[in-house]
């Protein structure tokens, strides 16, 4: 015996709408989740007189972690004052087209391999733009996130208090 075609479509409409409110679900909890890794997808930047600032949350973990640019074109650090120089994955390296220059031995927390160096024309968090840092292209990351050493942070003023850190561009240092 057939359903007449009102109850039939009220049945498609309900697995219509199941469906859309799992995919809807999944979307909502993959944004939490990335925003709980990544609190900072979007940094936001104070201009004062003569400086710039950008504020960081620390993720859940504890860690500094931002969105940014590398020569115009989306990447995402991790803050390491423990890194010398700025250290991007290889495979990263080659999706942002940097050229690998001289090799280079690095030894890592999973012992020595090299590196290549390269120098990154801009590298932007929020409104701070830093120009020609020096970075190394090191092959063996398993990960999309780029470690900003030392040799871009030496070039602001930083502060950490109570989860939050602040980065801070004097005019003077602006390119």
């Amino acid at each position: 015996m057939s359903q007449p075609a009102g109850r039939r479509a009220g049945r498609v409409m309900l697995v219509l709408a199941w469906g859309i409110g799992i995919l809807l679900a999944t979307r909502f909890f993959a944004d939490w989740e990335q925003s709980r890794f990544n609190p900072n997808q979007q940094p936001v930047s104070h201009v004062g007189s003569g400086h710039i600032e950008v504020l960081l949350e620390s993720n859940v973990q504890g860690h500094f972690v931002a969105s940014g640019r590398i020569n115009g074109e989306a990447a995402v650090f991790l803050l390491d004052t423990g890194a010398t120089d700025v250290a991007i994955p290889a495979e990263v390296a080659s999706k942002l087209g940097l050229e690998r220059g001289a090799p280079i031995l690095l030894q890592t927390a999973n012992g020595q391999t090299t590196g290549y160096r390269t120098v990154l024309d801009s590298l932007s968090i929020g409104d701070i733009v830093l120009r020609d840092v020096r970075a190394i292209v090191a092959p063996g990351f398993d990960s999309e996130q780029i470690l900003l050493g030392m040799s871009a942070l030496k070039q602001l003023e930083f502060t950490q208090r109570a989860g939050t850190l602040v980065l801070r561009q004097h005019a003077t240092d602006r390119p």
